[in-house]
């Protein structure tokens, strides 16, 4: 029997390892696609098979990881094929808004896995919130998906006087914003901070990311006429949202008649 070549995909499984062959497969598989190897068509179970050597079991259960993973999608007696790009959900800074909505806008439908909906005290939080340590708060935590799949991971806190009306809702389908604007309480303003993050190893498995993976991490202090009244952590797949911004000259920088402004006033600004 001839020895496999090092290129050959039947050689880049390690039969000796502790992880599964499936496993290693549907890596080598991601690694092949986001090469572009496959874009004139995915090979089908029983060519993946003989390509790796390996029995179909193997291969289902590596094109089921995949599956989940949104690489690829497959249907009863239909060939595997790479599943079409997620839309990037792009979400204008500088408004309070609301991740349900920017969701739907993108044609994507929205649902939530309610994690956590209870009444409880946080000598954290509700300092950041103006309050005394041992204030009451309503704690809602919920896994955002956009159409069946992981996007965020939303953890927030409300004073349970104005959250606790909130504990019947049913949160699978609805933004908490338009619940709280049905109580007369609409979030009006609030400020946040983004930054990147490597979230924890629990947190990637949530979110359905392969470790190591950066996600955004928003913290935001949402208020209605000036009072603050939510703090949320949310942290959301960097790969399925993005941030934008409608940049102004910065202060001082005035338009020539033309109406292009001097290459001075363009130089950035890091004060």
């Amino acid at each position: 029997m001839p020895e496999l070549q090092p290129t050959s995909p039947a050689a880049r499984l390690d039969r000796h390892a502790s992880t599964p062959l499936w496993r290693q497969l549907a890596a080598d598989l991601r690694d092949r696609s986001g090469s572009g190897e496959f874009t004139e068509g995915f090979p089908g179970e029983v060519e993946l098979g003989l390509q790796y050597s390996v029995s179909r079991h193997t291969v289902r259960e590596a094109l089921r990881q995949l599956r989940a993973d949104g690489v690829i999608s497959t249907g009863r007696g239909r060939r595997p094929r790479l599943a079409a790009p997620d839309p990037v959900i792009a979400q204008p800074t500088g408004i309070a808004y609301s991740l349900f909505s920017s969701v739907e806008a993108c044609g994507l439908v929205q649902t939530s896995v309610v994690r956590v909906l209870t009444v409880r005290a946080d000598g954290i939080i509700a300092p950041r919130l103006g309050l005394e340590e041992s204030t009451p708060l309503v704690h809602l935590e919920r896994l955002r998906l956009a159409d069946d799949r992981p996007l965020a991971l939303d953890r927030v806190w409300l004073p349970a006087s104005i959250g606790e009306p909130l504990l019947d809702v049913d949160f699978r389908r609805t933004s908490l914003y338009e619940e709280l604007a049905r109580t007369g309480i609409p979030i009006t303003g609030g400020h946040e901070t983004v930054r990147a993050v490597v979230p924890s190893r629990a947190e990637h498995g949530i979110l359905g990311l392969q470790p190591p993976s950066a996600v955004f991490s928003v913290e935001r202090t949402g208020t209605s006429s000036g009072v603050p009244v939510e703090w949320r952590h949310t942290l959301i797949r960097a790969d399925r949202f993005a941030l934008t911004s409608t940049l102004d000259p910065r202060p001082g920088a005035t338009a020539p008649p033309g109406g292009d402004l001097p290459a001075s006033a363009l130089t950035p600004s890091f004060g």
